[in-house]
């Protein structure tokens, strides 16, 4: 409590001075102590991430101050907003009651977690996903963890845009990764382990293209490493690897058009080691090696891979 005490006179100076009572804060908090009839403010937290949500303004910050769960079942967030716990603590979102922890479904949106671990509750009525985010919005995940969820870790569509810094997912029970027409992902720093699949772009929309950038990553233990496919005439589903590990899958890189989807998996000064199949490619896919990856101790491969030395 003394912890807290001080850690909140320290903060004290950093309180956005409202022009009004009833002016929404730049900066709001949150407390394993608080209240949700509180203000929000440093000297009078709110306790669950609903309340802070409606008392800061939008472009502001959420601070959890303490190690606590923050939730009590799925936030929708509508606002541009940055969310993350004080270093040393433990920031929770849990996912229960059938659904995701947090879901984004507005457009136009920049939104940030940073050092927050979302994952399911003992004992509680399952929650699904960790984020899904169907609102052509920004979002960037740091420094947190998402796992143990029975679906996906995130799963984004619609033109949206994710990036994903310094991250760990992990034993998730669908993809720890899931983007879908139009979503683009950069996914740097982080790594992926142990759900039933890595990272998936996939396309069914003609004219779009989903894509995901990852590198200095490491994907280990999942049954798809990257895999991008797209299904109708048109789309198009892309992802590029560079300077990462993808180990202990049944296939590694792969890569699958059909019905005139067109699909790209390109790797780059990567090591691509002890997997069933290091690539497979289908129907009109491409698999693309730029000629400087480290491809040892697999199984076997399926499909073409073209060596493309780049400029």
């Amino acid at each position: 409590m003394l912890a807290r005490i001080l850690l909140r006179i320290a903060l004290g100076g950093l309180l956005f001075a409202a022009a009004s009572a009833n002016a929404q804060l730049f900066r709001a908090y949150l407390a394993s102590d608080g209240n949700d009839a509180n203000a929000c403010t440093l000297a009078a937290p709110c306790r669950l991430l609903p309340a802070a949500l409606t008392a800061v303004a939008s472009g502001g910050e959420i601070w959890m101050l303490d190690s606590a769960n923050y939730n009590s079942g799925t936030v929708t967030i509508g606002k541009s907003v940055a969310i993350l716990a004080v270093p040393g603590v433990v920031g929770s979102l849990v996912a229960l009651n059938g659904g995701p922890a947090i879901e984004i479904t507005a457009a136009s949106l920049k939104i940030a977690l940073r050092n927050v671990v979302i994952g399911p509750v003992a004992g509680a009525t399952p929650g699904t996903s960790g984020i899904v985010m169907t609102g052509a919005s920004r979002l960037t995940v740091e420094n947190s963890v998402i796992a143990n969820l029975p679906v996906f870790g995130i799963f984004v569509q619609n033109l949206a845009t994710l990036r994903v810094v310094d991250t760990i997912l992990r034993n998730n029970g669908g993809h720890a990764v899931w983007l879908e027409n139009g979503a683009r992902a950069v996914i740097s720093g982080t790594r992926i382990l142990d759900n039933a699949y890595g990272v998936l772009a996939q396309c069914s929309q003609p004219g779009l293209t989903t894509l995901a950038v990852i590198s200095d990553s490491a994907i280990s233990g999942n049954t798809e490493g990257v895999y991008a496919y797209s299904y109708a005439s048109g789309s198009t589903s892309r992802i590029s690897v560079a300077r990462s590990t993808i180990e202990r899958a049944d296939k590694a890189l792969f890569s699958y058009g059909t019905n005139g989807g067109s699909t790209e998996v390109n790797v780059g000064a990567s090591q691509i080691v002890e997997n069933n199949y290091a690539w497979y490619q289908l129907g009109s896919a491409t698999v693309l090696s730029m000629g400087d990856n480290l491809m040892r101790g697999n199984a076997t491969s399926f499909g073409t891979k073209t060596v493309f030395p780049g400029e």
